[in-house]
């Protein structure tokens, strides 16, 4: 039985309609989490080095990170300038 990699399966994946519906409606929570990741690793900061300057718990900062909580779009801001980004909120037609 060959292994394939994550980009293999996630191709394979997508292939089914429903499958890529779904994995394309959560697409802006996943960019949201990618971004402050990246934004945070850029300024050599930890999760609780985050937290602690955003009033919050490390795990907080995991959980928004990960994609497991729902987060206000006022905390995901506020965790977005301590980075030195700003959210920005756009429509799209689709």
């Amino acid at each position: 039985m060959k292994t394939q990699s994550w980009k293999e399966l996630k191709k394979a994946m997508l292939q089914d309609p429903d499958f890529k519906r779904e994995y394309d409606a959560l697409e802006p929570e996943f960019r949201i989490s990618s971004e402050l990741i990246q934004a945070r690793l850029d300024k050599k900061l930890t999760q609780q080095q985050v937290a602690d300057k955003a009033g919050m718990t490390q795990n907080m900062i995991a959980k928004l990170e990960s994609g497991t909580t729902n987060s206000s779009i006022a905390t995901i801001s506020r965790v977005a300038g301590i980075l030195g980004k700003e959210l920005k909120l756009v429509a799209v037609n689709r």
